[in-house]
């Protein structure tokens, strides 16, 4: 008796992640074209590159603008300038989670909707328009200065007040990420499981109670995350913002990193230094990424990677 030669059946779930992946695959070509492909630039950092000529016809200077990085004093300031921005934004970590927390514990829903409505529109207004509002209010003209004109108080110009640079961009990022940066701990609370709470009531714990022993301990594991984003980010503070607040009277306050390598690639069209300047701040948030990962694995012994 012969025997009929066994069916291969596709499983289900094959079809079903090949789908998926035929999904993705626009996405994972744009972030190959746009993260990686530009890579192959990091090779003008080793000769003194001239725009026009051929890449092998450019002088060769081999580790030169790496070690001009590292001994230039402006790389220190600038270098100042970025850990004291990001070591400012890293203290102000828990404010979106405290908001977060609060509106949760907002009893009318309406006021909830208007209050994270509120908080969050400030993300989509663009820095220029942020710098002119600014303008409005704390130049030397504006509304702030002609109020304390009327009740004979002295005046300030912070715009150009380089004691109140770092203090007052922390302000105005606050003012404009909170909000939104509070969106993900929202949805982290939607997550928690509800018989915590009713639990802990008939127990006869408040609000107070019930938000310090259920709601932050699980949103710890959500803070951790982008806790460990944010340090992976620590020197790449952004161009956005401290490009339109710059002027001669505060630049040296406020010029970070990411302006910098602005200022001497395409201004100063010093390209190969600046390449160089990015390379090295790609390889410091790597390090800082691994660091603050394996710190938090042996700490709380949850990592991203």
């Amino acid at each position: 008796m012969t025997t009929a030669a066994p069916v291969t059946i596709v499983p289900r779930k094959i079809k079903k992640d090949w789908k998926l992946f035929w999904i993705i695959l626009p996405l994972i070509l744009l972030v190959f074209l746009f993260s990686y492909v530009p890579l192959a630039g990091w090779a003008l950092s080793l000769v003194d590159y001239k725009p026009g000529y051929p890449l092998l016809k450019n002088e060769w200077i081999g580790l030169k603008y790496f070690q001009m990085i590292l001994t230039k004093s402006t790389t220190k300031r600038v270098l100042r300038n970025t850990i004291i921005f990001s070591s400012l934004d890293l203290l102000c970590m828990p404010l979106p989670m405290l908001l977060a927390i609060l509106l949760n514990e907002v009893r009318s829903d309406r006021f909830r909707k208007i209050a994270q409505v509120v908080t969050t529109l400030p993300h989509f207004i663009s820095w220029i328009i942020v710098y002119s509002l600014a303008f409005a209010i704390f130049s030397s003209e504006g509304l702030l200065n002609q109020v304390l004109a009327m009740i004979n108080a002295p005046g300030q110009n912070v715009l150009t007040d380089k004691n109140a640079v770092y203090w007052f961009q922390t302000c105005i990022t606050i003012w404009k990420s909170l909000g939104w940066n509070a969106i993900i701990y929202i949805a982290a609370i939607a997550g928690i499981d509800q018989e915590l709470y009713e639990a802990a009531r008939v127990d006869g714990a408040g609000r107070l109670r019930c938000a310090i022993h259920i709601t932050l301990p699980g949103l710890l594991p959500t803070f951790i995350v982008l806790l460990l984003l944010r340090i992976s980010n620590f020197i790449n503070s952004g161009i956005d913002q401290y490009y339109v607040f710059q002027n001669n009277l505060v630049t040296r306050n406020i010029e970070v990193l990411d302006l910098y390598v602005y200022t001497v690639g395409l201004k100063q069209q010093n390209y190969s230094y600046a390449i160089a300047a990015g390379i090295m701040k790609s390889f410091i948030s790597i390090a800082l990424l691994f660091i603050a990962n394996f710190t938090a694995k042996k700490v709380r012994g949850e990592s991203i990677v």
